[in-house]
């Protein structure tokens, strides 16, 4: 891109402008504005102006010689440049903060009246220029923003014009820096190649990606233990002839060896309507709610691509902590989209309803009238769903989202000792079932070992009585008093511990033979593990067995380990867990 090409796109009509030189832009933005040229201040608006065009020129030179040479700078090359550009990040915004000066001497000077001046309020552009630099993403608290000119917004429109944001339906600062915040976590070196669009909900977001990449007709290819909700959304929705008559394909459980056969079968059962035009596609949640078990993830997307499949991961129970799906350097190992409910552990505390997707910045935007890679702009989640639907995420619970990411490494790391504690303590009754894929016996160790960053198990199990013989009543009873240590709550990821029966919760939409196929029994327990000490837990969940379970089968609180040790098991887990951390590049 030519000198005067980079110019250009500062001016008023960048569009329709014929000008060949930085100084007849200038010249020309005069005119634009009816300002005199010859006057004083004429002389020094386009003297200014000059400056700017050629500025902008030359930092677009400056952001090519990064991209170009960023790879091949040392550690101390990279923080050197970094803080030369941003020193000349505060420069310019000075330059910015002085033209204050004069711009509002004549806004004042117009004269209006008390009325007209309450009504507007105060001028934004000179109140936000320090907000630039808060230490945290400013909260951007408004519906629409002001433009720039006729020629810009109508770049804005057709997606051509960032700094333009036009609605916050669409588009808002804090929501971008989440956006910004959550790809770099997520995708690490590769973070250039992926944009996330951020929702207000998770449910929203599943809605708004299965929207955009089903069509009528398509196959789906679901692994069994999903999202509740997201069964469905699917089952009574996006499945219903009338509605997007997808044919669905559930796929149990976790391994390459499980899937290859499904995805086989399912192509060959489907091949009229695939070969006439239709899509595969396969929707995996790993860990998956309830059991927190994990799929072989980067080999179930190596084969579903390998057989032309659209894949997508719902990651939420794993966050970046635990599984890193987007940065294999094989790109056929990763998902197509990554869907987060920020719900969860993300924020952790529970005070905010949120979701992320993210993946190949094509398959997420493009201008209006572009084509890349084979994907039209108009297919594209942005404009094919997302800025149709309205889905958008609110500047307040995007910062909620920023807040609790600083968190995340170090609840996590504590959440994963405090599984290993309690799943070890109820395995420790043989008439209990522990499905957590962090004990060795269990069947999704070796996958969990595989795919876990650091070979932690989720923290998110699900124990249950059947073994037992415990009566309704009885566990009922026993339920209903393990209150208050663990939340009796329904959603997930918080920094406390909370337990909920699926079966009548969070995956009552399943009817009973469902329920049955996802392992789910009327006294299964999930457990979503919190940062609380795990002995404190420990202690009155016995007390609820002792005072509900027991005089119905007598010794039974007996045939748990006992607190002495717990108390043992929680030291030993507890160094072995950060010992596993920094073996597998925690501190690294």
């Amino acid at each position: 891109m030519s000198n005067i090409t980079n110019s250009k796109i500062l001016s008023p009509r960048r569009k329709s402008t014929t000008v060949t030189t930085v100084e007849a832009l200038a010249a020309e933005q005069l005119e634009h504005f009816s300002i005199d040229a010859n006057s004083d201040y004429g002389k020094a608006l386009k003297s200014a102006a000059i400056d700017i065009y050629n500025a902008q020129s030359d930092i677009t030179k400056l952001q090519e010689i990064t991209s170009d040479t960023i790879s091949k700078l040392d550690q101390g090359e990279k923080v050197a440049y970094y803080n030369a550009k941003r020193f000349l990040s505060f420069q310019i915004a000075k330059v910015l903060e002085t033209l204050q000066g004069p711009l509002n001497k004549t806004y004042q000077s117009l004269g209006q009246s008390d009325e007209t001046l309450q009504a507007k309020g105060p001028v934004p552009l000179g109140n936000n220029i320090a907000a630039l630099f808060s230490a945290t993403p400013v909260i951007a608290r408004t519906s629409t923003y002001d433009y720039s000119c006729t020629e810009w917004v109508d770049d804005a429109f057709n997606g051509k014009e960032s700094i333009h944001h036009i609605y916050s339906r669409l588009l808002n600062p804090t929501s971008m820096a989440l956006s910004q915040q959550i790809v770099h976590i997520e995708a690490g070196k590769y973070a250039d190649d992926y944009t996330a669009w951020n929702f207000n909900s998770g449910m929203a977001a599943v809605d708004a990606l299965l929207s955009n990449i089903l069509s009528y007709g398509d196959v789906l290819i679901l692994s069994r233990n999903i999202y509740g909700g997201v069964y469905q959304l699917i089952e009574d929705f996006f499945a219903k002839k009338n509605k997007f008559g997808i044919k669905i394909v559930w796929f149990d459980g976790y391994s390459l060896e499980d899937f290859k056969p499904v995805i086989e079968k399912a192509k060959e059962d489907y091949k009229d309507i695939l070969s006439s035009g239709n899509k595969l596609h396969v929707y995996m949640e790993s860990p998956c709610n309830p059991h927190g078990y994990m799929l072989d993830v980067p080999a179930i997307c190596k084969l579903s691509k390998q057989h032309g499949a659209t894949v997508v991961l719902d990651g939420t129970v794993a966050t970046p902590f635990l599984v890193k799906p987007l940065q294999h350097e094989d790109e056929d190992l990763r998902p197509d989209y990554l869907f987060h409910s920020y719900t969860k552990d993300i924020t952790g505390s529970g005070n905010a309803i949120a979701a992320g997707i993210i993946a190949k910045n094509d398959l997420m935007f493009l201008p209006k009238g572009e084509k890349k890679n084979g994907i039209n702009w108009d297919e594209t989640l942005f404009w094919n769903v997302y800025y149709v639907k309205g889905a958008f995420l609110n500047s307040d619970t995007a910062f909620e989202v920023l807040s609790g990411l600083k968190t995340l490494s170090l609840r996590m790391a504590q959440k994963c000792v405090n599984t290993l504690v309690l799943a070890k303590f109820f395995d420790s009754n043989p008439d209990i079932t522990v499905h957590c894929s962090g004990l060795e016996g269990n069947h999704n160790n070796a996958i969990m070992k595989k795919i876990s960053k650091y070979q932690l198990a989720a923290p998110l199990f699900t124990i249950d009585f059947e073994n037992a013989k415990v009566s309704d009543k009885a566990f009922k009873m026993f339920f209903d008093t393990l209150a208050p240590a663990y939340g009796l709550q329904v959603s997930l990821g918080q920094i406390n511990t909370t337990l909920l029966c699926p079966a009548f919760t969070s995956h009552s939409e399943l009817n009973k033979e469902a329920l049955l196929d996802a392992g789910i029994h009327k006294t299964t327990m999930r457990v979503s593990v919190g940062n609380e000490n795990p002995k404190e837990l420990i202690g009155h969940f016995l007390q609820s067995i002792k005072l509900m379970i027991d005089p119905e089968k007598s010794g039974f609180s007996t045939a748990f380990m006992s607190m002495e040790e717990v108390d043992k098991l929680y030291a030993d887990t507890y160094m072995e867990v950060q010992k596993q951390l920094i073996d597998n590049g925690y501190l690294s």
